[in-house]
């Protein structure tokens, strides 16, 4: 059986494979600073793209767009603001997107928003 950290670096995976489907260069992932966390850092069109990731099995309490509150984009846009003033990237040049899974008994739902507000 797998522990909650491998679990989530096994969806974390499978995210980091569907962006790349989809010509996103992977840059980094799980991106911490004090007090925030970006899963993946890409690069697309041109643009750096930060992602968050989120995974739920069950979905009879809450589907997981809804762990996206306003102090998770809070702590999200303190991470980006602080990696494009280390990397010297311009804020027209950045996106926030979101990516949900959900499981079912036969197949794994991904769900990616592009353009998230913060």
């Amino acid at each position: 059986m797998l522990s909650n950290k491998k679990s989530w670096d096994r969806w974390e995976l499978i995210a980091i494979y569907f962006l790349q489907k989809k010509g996103y260069k992977i840059i980094d992932s799980n991106y911490k600073i004090s007090g925030g966390e970006v899963d993946i850092i890409a690069s697309f069109n041109k643009k750096t793209i930060f992602i968050e990731v989120k995974y739920r099995k069950n979905l009879s309490h809450w589907i997981p767009e809804e762990s996206l509150s306003i102090a998770k984009k809070k702590n999200i846009l303190k991470v980006i603001k602080y990696y494009c003033l280390k990397n010297k990237i311009k804020e027209e040049d950045v996106a926030f997107e979101f990516i949900a899974i959900t499981e079912t008994s036969t197949k794994a739902k991904i769900n990616h928003f592009k353009d998230v507000e913060l």
